[in-house]
């Protein structure tokens, strides 16, 4: 096969599937996506409390 034909079958198929457009994840993914990283930052926000406790207690204790 030489080589101009090659380019335009590969350049056929390009454009081909550039137009196909996916279709858009459905909302539900995004939600629970959202939900989970809301619910790592209240865990993060728990462990933040909690060592500041620890830290707080440690330098009472050093007193």
């Amino acid at each position: 096969m030489k080589p101009g034909a090659i380019f335009c079958t590969v350049f056929a198929a390009t454009l081909a599937l550039s137009a196909c457009k996916p279709s858009a994840p459905s909302p539900e993914i995004f939600k629970t996506q959202t939900d989970a990283l809301e619910k790592a930052k209240g865990v993060e926000k728990q462990l933040q409390q909690a060592e500041e406790s620890r830290r707080a207690a440690e330098e009472e204790q050093q007193k």
